[in-house]
């Protein structure tokens, strides 16, 4: 049987959250954990693109990577256990998506573009600095969906290190009515994960910025036609 893994959720967030919240937060990864992971073995995996993030380690830089909000929950089981930083809502939804992401390995950062997003930000600087690779819902935490914020490209360009984006369907999924038409892929499905090459930004003024949010965003409506393509193949 598998032991979850140790929880990994930053502890350093000044979140505020009443003693219940946080009670109902860890509940919820308790709970969560077995669920998620029990699903994620029934599912097949076919990866393009695989080589992508090994070869930007090997360069001497760490990947950032880059997906749609509505990917999440597929995508925690794909890139599980490789020390990646996630940015995560300063709120409660953000605390108990970052305890149930600690039990598959990752550390949170805690902001968003709305809030606590600067502070958030520094500390994923630290921790690219520091050789951790970070994650980015790039339209998250609360839309508008398919729409690319300027937090990831920012880092991008700051730091120097690259955006890789990613794209995942699967064979047959079900799909929230939230504002991200969230996608669960059903037991037993064909999970296809798309990987891009590295994307660079070369700079943090506002028109390399929004050269870049148009790049990604091409690049991820790309990696999802190429994911989609796939996943209607024969297996």
């Amino acid at each position: 049987m598998e032991t979850p893994a140790k929880t990994q959720t930053d502890t350093r967030s000044d979140v505020r959250l009443s003693a219940a919240q946080r009670f109902k937060a860890r509940a919820i990864a308790i709970a969560g954990y077995p669920i998620v992971s029990g699903l994620g073995r029934t599912w097949s995996w076919s990866i393009e693109g695989a080589g992508h993030f090994d070869d930007v380690v090997r360069s001497g830089r760490q990947p950032i990577l880059a997906l749609w909000h509505g990917r999440i929950l597929p995508a925690t089981l794909y890139w599980r256990d490789r020390g990646i930083v996630a940015l995560t809502s300063a709120n409660f939804d953000g605390e108990w998506t970052a305890r149930l992401m600690g039990r598959f390995g990752y550390r949170a950062a805690r902001g968003s573009t709305s809030r606590g997003g600067s502070r958030a930000l520094v500390q994923l600087r630290r921790e690219l600095a520091a050789g951790h690779p970070v994650a980015f819902t790039v339209d998250g935490p609360r839309g508008p969906a398919r729409v690319v914020q300027p937090g990831a490209v920012w880092l991008a360009g700051a730091t120097g290190h690259p955006l890789l984006p990613f794209h995942i369907e699967s064979s047959s999924h079900w799909t929230t009515r939230s504002w991200d038409a969230a996608q669960i892929p059903k037991p037993s499905a064909r999970v296809v994960v798309v990987i891009a090459e590295p994307i660079v930004v070369a700079a943090t003024d506002d028109r390399a910025l929004e050269r870049a949010r148009a790049t990604l965003k091409e690049r991820l409506d790309v990696l999802e036609q190429r994911a989609l393509a796939l996943v209607r193949q024969p297996a």
